[in-house]
């Protein structure tokens, strides 16, 4: 691990205690290259007030991992935005405060918390939060929470690992209730499912077995359905109702899936050129969503992967973006 600093005094914590930290945190993981983040008008550190350089070059990015940064607040050090100067102004400041403020805690002094995953639009779990869970989770980046059995703070993946990496913090129209929004390091259910919620009340009043599926969005679900096709091929099972299957068709056939997305791709493009109106253009770019998601499945990519491009674009011109592509940047 490299740390950029020149001596203990430039800092507000000991050199010992940096290294005690160090020694206790395993590689970088793929989620600290989301960060720098950004809470609504807080703009969050290029870098960190514990100095740490990185390079954009390197894939490992070299800031602090989910244990790394819970280990520091355990060792009592502040993230915090880094200024121009060594030092840094700390997170905590009047306006967070502030901020916080706003917050309609119960007359426990908590509030409602969910984490929901950035990408897939999951809702990952609920849980309580107070003041200090909140400021916690905006200084630390991870998704704190309040213990109301345990009468403490708590940080998501501090015993088995899987942290809510938080990017933004959405508060309700009423600022009742609070959203985490951000990216998991592993399963956040106990159970070692992704998310806490995968019992559908429609199964369990139907007689059907629950628990064997997730509350996903309408790609996600679509993604789901086609990786479900393709285990059967590996497995050479066939569906309860024995039916032919066009996805499956799709997905051993690599030569017809792509001669599909250009037909499809064709027919998107001739709704705008030729004014097929504003239905003709949804049911084509359907068509051309679904063929484009079993090419996907077909190259083992996770539509996950996709939508972490596409956030990475959001803060840079596609013409700068497509100038770096071509120049290997």
């Amino acid at each position: 691990m490299e740390a950029a600093y020149s001596s203990k005094n430039d800092y507000s914590f000991s050199h010992h205690a940096l290294l005690v930290a160090s020694h206790k945190c395993g590689r970088i993981s793929s989620a600290s290259a989301l960060l720098p983040l950004r809470f609504g008008a807080f703009q969050k550190p290029p870098s960190w007030s514990l100095a740490f350089s990185y390079s954009r070059s390197d894939d490992a990015q070299r800031m602090p991992t989910s244990s790394q940064r819970l280990s520091y607040l355990k060792h009592g050090f502040l993230l915090a935005r880094a200024s121009s100067s060594v030092k840094s102004e700390p997170l905590s400041t009047t306006e967070v405060e502030a901020l916080l403020d706003t917050i309609k805690w119960d007359s426990n002094g908590l509030v409602v918390a969910i984490a929901q995953h950035i990408d897939t639009g999951a809702i990952l779990m609920q849980g309580f939060a107070n003041r200090d869970a909140v400021a916690t989770t905006m200084n630390s980046h991870l998704a704190t929470f309040y213990s109301r059995s345990r009468a403490n703070l708590w940080t998501k993946g501090e015993t088995s690992s899987n942290f809510i990496n938080v990017l933004d913090v959405f508060f309700d129209c009423d600022h009742d209730s609070i959203i985490y929004l951000g990216v998991p390091d592993g399963p956040t259910c106990h159970t070692g499912a992704e998310t806490c919620y995968f019992t559908s009340a429609a199964d369990i009043l139907g007689s059907l077995q629950s628990g064997t599926k997730s509350a996903l969005t309408t790609l996600y679900l679509l993604e789901d359905i086609i990786k479900q096709k393709k285990l059967e091929i590996e497995e050479q099972t066939t569906t309860s109702s024995n039916k032919a299957s066009w996805t499956k068709t799709l997905l051993e056939n690599r030569k017809l899936l792509c001669s599909k997305i250009r037909e499809e791709a064709d027919e998107l493009c001739r709704s705008v050129e030729e004014d097929e109106g504003k239905d003709r253009t949804s049911s084509e770019f359907a068509d051309v969503l679904y063929h484009a998601m079993v090419l996907l499945a077909v190259q083992d990519v996770n539509l996950q992967e996709v939508m972490k491009i596409l956030r990475a674009r959001f803060s840079q011109s596609g013409i700068d973006e497509k100038k770096n592509r071509k120049s290997g940047l």
